[in-house]
């Protein structure tokens, strides 16, 4: 079953299998939020930490192999806890992948600043999930200027009031041998981002139970395509990066194995303006 227009495809079924008749080299991003493991039992059964690699590795070479040289995989996983420790099922997988010919390029992290509140005997809540970056070459497109955010209001401040030793590189005071020319913020209204995104949680009902807010995929929507652009989501559930990729003009091709899914996102994604 699928659902078509000129730029958004939805397909129902399980990736590891869809992905086989995607063309080799065609995809410009894939960005996608997989179960994670021994997570959202009820919708998709839950995988085990001891056996998510080996159930994840055939749809990640499919993955790979439908991206483009120049493309990028972003891929949202968090560790959980077993027996009171971090399971590093996530650590494995980034081997594994790499094993696979990827290259770890990054580690971006979603900072959940309206994370669920709870108290453990060991350790503080999650308030933090990974995003990883792989890349099947060095060298891929990547359009920085298109996530320029402005400047910092303190930032802003100190370059009304250099005094002599913000506009040359002085050593730190402290010894610690680090210094800087801050007038090199002068005209400089905005600045590149960190590797660190701090966006709340999504709190509307989407009817699934792991909705990305919306502001999460556009900024890789926008840093790694163009309009026109092919982006994958392999796990799309509810369909948010395909009511980006609409936004924005982006290409989209969505796989999700449950159909009550399928039709949600494709209510969102065609709805959306």
């Amino acid at each position: 079953m699928a659902t078509t227009d000129e730029s958004i495809v939805l397909q129902c079924g399980d990736c590891t299998t869809l992905l086989r008749d995607v063309e080799s080299d065609s995809v410009d991003l894939c960005i996608t939020s997989p179960p994670f493991a021994d997570a959202r039992k009820s919708s998709y059964g839950g995988v085990p930490p001891d056996q998510y690699v080996n159930w994840f590795l055939p749809m990640s070479r499919e993955v790979f192999r439908v991206l483009k040289p120049t493309g990028t995989w972003i891929l949202n996983l968090k560790e959980k806890v077993v027996n009171g420790e971090r399971h590093t099922y996530v650590i494995d997988l980034i081997k594994a992948l790499r094993e696979q010919g990827g290259i770890f390029t990054e580690d971006y992290v979603w900072v959940k600043p309206n994370s669920t509140p709870g108290k453990w005997p060991n350790r503080f809540r999650d308030a933090w999930e990974h995003l990883l970056q792989f890349n099947k070459q060095r060298h891929f497109a990547m359009y920085q200027d298109a996530v320029m955010q402005p400047r910092a209001e303190n930032t802003a401040k100190r370059v009304r009031h250099l005094s002599e030793n913000d506009c040359r590189r002085m050593k730190s005071a402290t010894g610690s041998t680090f210094g800087k020319n801050n007038s090199h913020w002068v005209g400089r209204e905005m600045v590149y981002p960190s590797n660190v995104l701090t966006l709340a949680t999504e709190t509307k009902n989407r009817g699934h139970s792991a909705v990305f807010p919306e502001r999460l995929p556009e900024f890789f929507v926008k840093l790694f395509t163009l309009p026109g652009d092919l982006v994958l989501d392999p796990f799309c559930g509810s369909g948010t990066v395909g009511c980006v990729c609409k936004r924005l003009g982006r290409r989209f091709l969505g796989m999700e194995i449950v159909p009550g899914y399928v039709e949600l996102a494709r209510e969102r994604i065609f709805s959306s303006s």
